[in-house]
């Protein structure tokens, strides 16, 4: 700063000696005495007024000799001027130049004398301004330096303290090592958690990625981070969510041959979206884990069904034993051990998926307790499952046909109440039929049966229940439709390709 401020003075000394040496030698007294002997007694005086008036450290005129006229030391007027500068003046030149003279250090301005009305030289007039070092210009700014700095100093402070409140404000008010802290237990958490997750800022940058998401992705976490969700994964549909600013629930895809199932979820702050974050977990886990849990519940359906179904029969028989109807009560006895074996020995030799046999046994159980007949097409057989769908799909999907049926029944109080199944993977092809004797579906509501979240029970209802059927149909590349009028009952027909052979 200090040699800018150098740079700008010398600037202006030297335009302003260059003013001051034009004037001098317009002077006509200079004209006309720098030629004559003892021409000094004229010309020393008006150069050394001039000098004391206008500040200058010298005013010297000297002649085409280079002989000196003026000059602030009176000694040395008479003799030569010092200094090579002098010769491009001496040919008619003005000239600024830098120079350390008999004061010192200078910028010196040089301007012809002209005499005869600028036709003839006589003469050079030579302002000489001291430049200013270093310790004048700092004595000369020190005031202004000091009073910057201080107040620098001031705003400094203030401003420290704002900004560490504002930063303690953003930071909820958190210490550093409370920061430190919470991310690390952030990170370890993130780690910890058997789904992977993968978040991604409002220019669809992957900012976050688990162990778990490295894994299924089959990648190193330091080439996640960064990099755009599209370079990674084509298909996502992360950016969608970020776009759109609604979540998706349950989605299956496709990553590196495994099937996951994938919820996306809009990241908020104050009412915007920033960014959107998937969890997903490969679909193997979540059946295994379904699979255990429709176990359990089928096993206590089944226990609760067949403790109704024995209480009842225990009745039966009771009240037939008090009425000494004894031959009517082998009758029963014999005809209830023939259906329940009949049922179960067609299921077992036909149904070679113990699961879905277990499941049919129970949803028959069921038909019986609402006194509904289910009627299992002698057709019917399963030998083996599509490539697309697994065991506890086709439990999924059929138990939720069934109970849907069973449900409807519950609702008739008059009328016969039958249910019709088949299931049979002849054809190349899975095909499953289920009919009921119900009330219909009402046509308004038709189309949306298969939404997410559409339901018609008034109770515990959450409508999920043909839509997860519906997605796993569509998963297998296969197709269902519904035929269904009001009072006529309805019927659900479900194709699912056999690609075994494919």
């Amino acid at each position: 700063m200090v040699t800018k401020i150098a740079i700008i003075m010398e600037d202006e000394m030297g335009r302003r000696a260059l003013a001051i040496a034009r004037t001098m030698a317009q002077t006509p007294q200079i004209q006309e005495n720098v030629e004559k002997w003892q021409g000094w007694t004229k010309i020393q005086p008006i150069a050394e007024k001039t000098r004391v008036a206008t500040g200058a450290e010298y005013i010297v005129v000297v002649n085409m000799d280079g002989i000196r006229y003026s000059h602030p030391v009176a000694e040395r007027i008479g003799k030569h001027f010092s200094g090579e500068d002098i010769y491009p003046s001496l040919t008619d030149k003005e000239s600024i130049s830098a120079a350390k003279g008999v004061l010192g250090p200078s910028v010196r301005a040089f301007v012809p004398i002209k005499a005869d009305e600028g036709t003839r030289q006589v003469g050079v007039v030579v302002v000489g301004i001291l430049t200013p070092t270093f310790s004048s210009i700092y004595k000369s700014i020190r005031f202004e330096v000091y009073s910057v700095l201080i107040l620098c100093s001031i705003l400094g402070f203030i401003g420290s303290i704002f900004l560490a409140s504002r930063i303690k404000k953003a930071m909820f008010e958190m210490e550093p090592e409370e920061i430190a802290t919470l991310l690390e237990e952030r990170i370890a958490i993130f780690q910890a958690l058997g789904e992977g997750i993968i978040a991604i800022d409002s220019n669809q940058k992957i900012t976050v990625a688990n162990e778990a998401a490295t894994k299924i992705l089959e990648t190193d976490n330091d080439k996640l981070i960064g990099k755009s969700i599209r370079d990674v994964l084509k298909k996502s549909n992360l950016p969608r969510v970020l776009e759109k600013g609604e979540p998706e629930f349950n989605q299956e895809m496709v990553i590196n041959n495994t099937v996951i199932i994938s919820n996306r979820v809009p990241v908020r702050v104050k009412g915007r979206v920033v960014g959107a974050v998937a969890t997903f977990r490969d679909r193997t886990d979540i059946h295994r884990l379904a699979e255990e849990l429709t176990g359990v519940k089928a096993f206590v359906e089944a226990l609760r069904v067949q403790n109704h179904e024995h209480l009842n029969r225990l009745h039966t028989i009771a009240g037939l034993i008090q009425l000494k109807k004894y031959h009517d009560v082998m009758d029963y006895v014999f005809n209830i051990t023939e259906e329940q074996k009949n049922i179960t020995s067609f299921l077992t030799g036909r149904i070679k998926d113990s699961s879905l046999a277990g499941l049919i046994l129970g949803k028959y159980g069921r038909a019986k307790e609402i006194r509904a007949d289910m009627i299992i097409d002698s057709n019917s057989s399963l030998t083996r499952l599509p490539d697309k769908v697994d065991s506890n799909a086709l439990v999924v999907i059929i138990g939720n046909i069934l109970e849907n049926a069973i449900e409807a029944l519950k609702k008739c109080d008059t009328g016969p109440k039958k249910i019709y199944f088949l299931v049979s993977d002849k054809g190349g092809s899975l095909n499953i039929t289920v009919e009921d004797s119900g009330h219909g579906i009402p046509e308004e509501i038709h189309g949306r049966i298969f939404e997410n979240g559409f339901s018609t029970k008034e109770d515990d209802g959450h409508g999920l229940g043909l839509y997860i059927v519906n997605e796993h149909i569509m998963a297998a590349g296969g197709s269902i439709s519904v035929d269904s009028s009001p009072g006529k009952g309805t019927r659900f027909t479900i194709t699912i390709p056999n690609q075994t052979d494919e």
